[in-house]
């Protein structure tokens, strides 16, 4: 079976991107899949979200009729707390920051620790309603995966951190990506298309026969 590259596009805030991500777990070891996680931050600030979603009580509302949505079509509803988020006391947050930890993690320890940290962002998100874009909230998700906190402060406070998720956005316009989760096969350009587990490993037993 032809090991298979895939870019993975996606924002710690996108719902749908949960299910994809622990989908693709499940894919990964099955196919030898390589992923190569790409930041894709549909709102970079404060000022994005209101100029997205209105008002951060808008904000909330709209987006988490797409949490609803989601969570119908979730292998794991119960991880996807929406009356959580509903509660919390802080605005919606954008994903900026948490994409700057994620490539962090990338950077000390390679895309399988951008994928933890990815996931366990994520938790904090969607299952634990935490505020992401608190600096604090995603150094503690570091370490929870195993990082170390003077490697990771440092991490995230060097400018080729982000210069790394810049590149990422320049990659998704070269491929013309607009909307996440995105799933690219890097070795024919293919992309497949977001669902079920069994329609992903479909596409992908199709994918492995065509590059064989």
């Amino acid at each position: 079976m032809a090991r298979l590259t895939i870019d993975f596009f996606h924002d710690v805030v996108c719902c749908w991107c949960f299910n994809i991500s622990s989908r693709m777990r499940s894919l990964a070891d099955e196919f030898d899949l390589d992923i190569r996680h790409r930041s894709f931050v549909l709102q970079s600030s404060r000022e994005e979200m209101a100029e997205r979603w209105g008002t951060p009580a808008e904000a909330r509302e709209t987006i988490l009729g797409h949490w609803s949505v989601c969570r119908e079509a979730s292998d794991r509803p119960d991880l996807i707390d929406v009356e959580a988020m509903r509660m919390a006391r802080f605005d919606y947050p954008h994903g900026f920051n948490a994409a700057l930890a994620c490539k962090a993690a990338e950077a000390i320890g390679g895309q399988a620790a951008h994928w933890d940290l990815f996931d366990r962002i994520q938790l904090a998100h969607l299952t634990e309603a935490r505020d992401i874009a608190d600096p604090d909230v995603l150094a503690e998700a570091a370490r929870d995966i195993g990082l170390d906190a003077t490697a990771f402060a440092a991490a995230i406070a060097d400018p080729e951190t982000a210069q790394a998720v810049q590149a990422d956005r320049r990659v998704a316009r070269l491929l013309q990506v607009r909307t996440i989760p995105a799933l690219i096969i890097r070795d024919t350009g293919a992309r497949l298309v977001n669902g079920p587990l069994e329609d992903l490993r479909a596409q992908l037993r199709a994918a492995t026969r065509l590059t064989a």
